[in-house]
């Protein structure tokens, strides 16, 4: 069963050596809140709280999430699967690239089919899967970057930079945001000598994300607005400059709302949803998978999880209702938009629509709902609740929080 929020909001405050009052004057939370909490009488909070809380701890926004790893989080020395990655994404000095092994001849396409597998594998939640291809696909990608004429070596940096950029991602699902920085900022180098000219707004969408997790609000804001800026200026007439532009607004949205400035990312979100329309009218990208999730599906589902972070779960549900989910909607996405939609039944006191929320995403995604902790939470809080509906019992017990 995952830590409790409040565990884990107590454990830092007392490393920090604070004070429930010292933590509420330093984040600007009530300390009703952070009692509530750490007594496990409240068992989530918002985003823009959480925030505020890991601000006051001096911590990053991972340490306080608890996010689900890829791996077991024991505090022991990080286990083979992630020291590859990290070898791969940092390897070591004045090492030549190695030369592919395998019975099939490298090629840059191939290389990118692989690469687009494990995006597959990544929005999947499949880490452990991915932490086991991914040194490979990348020592093959930084050996294209290195062999070949001129425009060999374009295609070659193009897809080590999606490769690294995929790594980057791994590394925040695992809460190693140092080391996404790292292979991040790898990503960004190759884009710079690549093939494609939307890949370094396609990183610094990534970099935008990592900002976030450690509490870099503005910097996350400023670096997603200044690359949209520039898409929009040199490719915003294709499919495949919008769907990038528009990923990185809504990366500059979820910024500002968690900034507390909800009014302006709300603004935001329905420009990008407006802009979805467009796409309707261009030929589809090539290979839709890397180049970014946008669509007017990935907007509204983001939208819903603004809202209810925002403590406003009729507009969430609003939002929700009759939504059609394209079917380049990464399962990720879609799991998302559940725990969304149960989340904001219970706010309502609908217990018995949070319930049947739960029980599509444990039908869709058991492994995923068991580990997550916000899944947990909105069990904890229906279970702790005065109505039981059919159906309840089981999720808990699926889940490990019944009494």
């Amino acid at each position: 069963m995952a830590e409790h929020l409040g565990d884990r909001l107590a454990r830092l405050r007392r490393l920090a050596d604070l004070t429930q009052e010292a933590l509420a004057d330093r984040s600007g939370v009530s300390v009703d809140v952070i009692r509530k909490l750490e007594q496990r009488r409240k068992h989530s909070a918002r985003l823009p709280t959480l925030h505020a809380l890991s601000r006051g701890l001096g911590v990053e926004l991972t340490a306080l999430l608890g996010d689900p790893p890829g791996v077991p989080s024991t505090g022991d020395a990080d286990p083979p699967q992630l020291v590859a990655v990290r070898r791969a994404i940092m390897p070591p000095l004045f090492a030549p690239p190695q030369e592919p092994s395998g019975a099939e001849r490298l090629t840059v396409p191939l290389l990118r089919r692989e690469i687009a597998d494990g995006w597959t594998l990544y929005h999947n939640a499949e880490f452990g899967r991915l932490m086991e291809v991914l040194p490979g696909i990348i020592a093959d990608a930084r050996f294209a970057a290195a062999v070949g004429a001129a425009d060999d070596k374009a295609a070659g940096q193009a897809a080590l930079g999606k490769a690294l950029q995929l790594a980057g991602h791994l590394a925040i699902r695992l809460g190693k945001t140092d080391l996404a920085l790292s292979a991040l900022e790898r990503a960004m180098n190759a884009a710079a000598d690549s093939s494609d000219p939307l890949l370094p707004a396609m990183v610094s969408n990534s970099v935008a994300w990592n900002y976030q997790r450690q509490n870099r609000l503005d910097d996350a804001e400023h670096l997603a607005v200044y690359a949209a800026d520039g898409v929009e200026k040199e490719h915003g007439k294709s499919a495949e400059g919008l769907r990038v532009w528009g990923g990185l607004v809504m990366s500059a949205a979820t910024s500002a709302a968690r900034s507390g400035d909800y009014s302006k990312a709300s603004e935001m979100m329905t420009t990008a949803e407006d802009a979805t329309r467009r796409l309707a009218t261009l030929p589809p990208p090539a290979d839709g998978k890397m180049v970014s999730v946008f669509s007017r599906s990935s907007v509204r589902i983001e939208r819903v999880r603004l809202a209810v972070q925002h403590a406003r779960p009729e507009e969430a549900l609003s939002l929700a209702k009759g939504m059609r989910l394209s079917a380049d909607t990464p399962p990720s996405w879609r799991t998302w938009l559940l725990l969304d939609v149960a989340r904001a039944h219970a706010d309502l006191g609908n217990a018995e629509g949070a319930v049947k929320a739960l029980e599509k995403l444990r039908q869709i995604a058991p492994g995923w709902m068991r580990h997550h902790t916000l899944a947990v939470a909105i069990a904890s809080d229906l279970w702790a609740g005065p109505s039981h509906p059919p159906g309840l019992r089981k999720i808990v017990e699926f889940l490990g929080v019944a009494n």
